[in-house]
């Protein structure tokens, strides 16, 4: 692959073009804040794929390769929110901790919600991360780019497989 003039010496550059994309699954119900995160991970430092469903029984289809997602990829990373849709994210939350296949996958819960027995619940069902949503559009992008940040970049994944 070539090399722009201005990233040849840029090691990030080279190591991440060589490098398969992190495979990453959203389960958002809000449309809006599903494009917000596809738009702020578009231009990631990290190549990614983002993956979308919008509730949590798709989202165990998704995990578990069913129907129309048998020929999915393993998610590196799942950033969930809680309040969803046929299956509720802490359901969603407990089944995939409690899944040998699944357990390792991080997770990290991305809601409105600062309820502290929610907090309190999600940490106990071993979530990896939490964090409140800020309404605002720009922190809301600064949120999602932090994810970016630490999980992508900082965090060691475990190998997907």
């Amino acid at each position: 692959m070539k090399c722009p003039n201005n990233l040849k010496n840029n090691k990030t550059y080279h190591m991440e073009t060589a490098a398969k994309p992190i495979e990453i699954l959203l389960v958002e119900d809000n449309e809006g804040d599903a494009r917000l995160a596809r738009e702020a991970l578009k231009d990631s430092k990290v190549l990614n794929n983002l993956h979308h469903v919008p509730d949590g029984i798709e989202a165990m289809d998704f995990l578990y390769h069913k129907g129309r997602y048998k020929d999915v990829p393993r998610p590196d990373l799942i950033l969930l929110d809680l309040n969803l849709p046929r299956k509720d994210g802490r359901e969603v939350l407990a089944e995939i901790k409690n899944d040998d296949n699944l357990k390792m996958i991080p997770v990290v819960v991305l809601t409105i919600s600062n309820d502290e027995q929610d907090i309190l619940k999600t940490y106990n069902l071993h979530v990896n991360c939490y964090i409140t949503k800020p309404i605002d559009f720009e922190q809301f992008l600064k949120v999602v780019h932090s994810v970016e940040d630490f999980w992508l970049t900082i965090v060691k994944l475990p190998p997907n497989g």
